[in-house]
């Protein structure tokens, strides 16, 4: 199992897999300060900005996959 599971990961490219990461971290960082003891306003500010750079990775992350989806689509095309 975990040798198929480094090979799907090999398979993605460097771009993908930053992203990936980032999305991860964020995303915990911002479950974490969900959960921490902090002022409210302050524990708001703070998940709201982390969940905020998740969701704009993902987003990111979305264009991107489109954006080389048409870039194969189009070159398919042109080959034929």
């Amino acid at each position: 199992m975990s040798t198929g599971l480094s090979q799907s990961l090999g398979k993605i490219d460097m771009d993908t897999r930053v992203q990936y990461a980032l999305m991860i971290l964020f995303g915990g960082l911002c479950l974490l300060a969900a959960v921490a003891p902090l002022a409210e306003l302050t524990q708001v500010a703070l998940v709201g900005t982390l969940f905020g750079f998740t969701a704009g990775l993902w987003v990111s992350h979305l264009v991107g996959v489109v954006h080389r989806a048409v870039q194969q689509k189009n070159a398919a095309a042109a080959e034929s």
